[in-house]
């Protein structure tokens, strides 16, 4: 394929790389915690966004987007996460377009402006403590009573629960089914009588998930998106939004760069070994960007996004930032294990302690291989 832009594109990546040079302060992508200074200014970002339309880029026009094409997304895609633009948003990337294909008229009149406006914030509640990988053996339970449906359960790993005012809710409506077919999908005001928040703290110190306790829960008949009992569909529309992954080969790449910066200021630490790590990184970062790029190119020239190697860009991505971690406390050295030094070893501590997580979230690596041995290499299951 031809790696090289369109000059539509080209003025794009100009247009954004000013945006980031103006709007976006000096030093932001070595922020680590999420304090209010912090949420501050992310707002104030977002809303900048929005502004432009840039919050909800990919979706159609006529519901507050750029309808950008794939080249288009990914050219904004790997400037942000390389400057660590805080553009991402659970409601823009797989509420809102569940909402387009299935809600009613009336939610997308109610929701989809807020969202790509950047005034509500979601949460995707779908994690139970016993429904992770294996999310269609989720429990937590929505029996209708009248004009509402009763919500009882627990939710777990709820990123941003804390933040948000509005949650993503996957329910089971139906025990008696194939547990598949017993599943709806609902939006549920996070104030809600009945719903409790709980902060869980990462072994990195930060507190980004959550567990959501469910208690007696009345959400109106009216926010049950698309039919009921047949919400793992719409389900799985989100998950291969939340799986394709384009924007993580710039994350990676920032990180490589800082490593080498370090190891240029203090080559104590650049012992051969330590050196090939760092050299196969940076290929290996270069591989993920090449990836990123076909997965963009082939979903413009079909209209089809191509799921199976936007699985294999989630399994390649999680564990390069990973390794990528590993090798940039190895350059620090003991350093490197402090929390409280200098502050790139506080950062390089942070992310390496972070990066465990990837591996998990948002698809373990272990059902990520299963997919890709049996959609793509086609062998048996068993």
């Amino acid at each position: 394929m031809d790696f090289r832009l369109s000059p539509e594109h080209a003025a794009f990546q100009r247009e954004v790389r000013e945006f980031i040079a103006q709007e976006i302060p000096e030093g932001w992508q070595s922020g680590r915690g999420t304090g209010g200074e912090r949420t501050d200014m992310e707002r104030q970002i977002r809303a900048k966004l929005a502004e432009r339309k840039w919050l909800a880029l990919p979706w159609p026009r006529e519901f507050g987007g750029l309808a950008a094409s794939p080249m288009q997304q990914m050219v904004f895609n790997e400037l942000v996460a390389y400057h660590s633009v805080p553009s991402f948003s659970m409601g823009v990337a797989w509420v809102g377009p569940v909402l387009m294909l299935y809600g009613t008229d009336e939610q997308k009149t109610r929701f989809l402006p807020r969202i790509t406006d950047g005034s509500d914030v979601w949460c995707t509640l779908y994690s139970e403590p016993g429904a992770g990988s294996d999310l269609a053996s989720l429990q937590t339970r929505a029996v209708r009573d009248g004009d509402d449906f009763v919500v009882n359960g627990q939710k777990i790993w709820t990123s941003g629960g804390h933040a948000a005012n509005w949650g993503w809710l996957a329910c089971r409506t139906n025990p008696d089914v194939p547990k598949h077919k017993g599943i709806s999908m609902f939006c549920v005001k996070m104030d809600t009588p009945g719903i409790t928040v709980r902060p869980l703290v990462n072994m990195a110190g930060t507190h980004e998930f959550n567990e959501v306790f469910f208690e007696d829960v009345r959400v109106p008949a009216t926010q049950i998106v698309g039919e009921q009992d047949r919400g793992w569909y719409s389900l799985a529309v989100g998950l291969d939004f939340e799986r394709s992954s384009i924007g993580a080969t710039s994350a990676a790449r920032r990180v490589v760069e800082e490593i080498v910066k370090v190891a240029q200021a203090n080559p104590r630490g650049l012992d051969v070994s330590v050196r090939g790590r760092l050299v196969d990184c940076a290929i290996a970062v270069q591989v993920l960007r090449n990836m990123g790029y076909k997965i963009a190119a082939e979903q413009e020239k079909t209209g089809i996004a191509p799921t199976r190697e936007a699985q294999m860009a989630k399994l390649f991505g999680a564990e390069l930032n990973q390794r990528v971690q590993t090798v940039g406390l190895q350059v620090l050295g003991m350093e490197g294990q402090a929390a409280t030094s200098g502050a790139e070893a506080v950062r390089f501590h942070y992310n390496f302690l972070r990066s465990v997580a990837n591996t998990i979230e948002g698809g373990t690596s272990e059902i990520q291989r299963s997919v890709i041995a049996t959609r793509v290499l086609g062998l048996p299951r068993e």
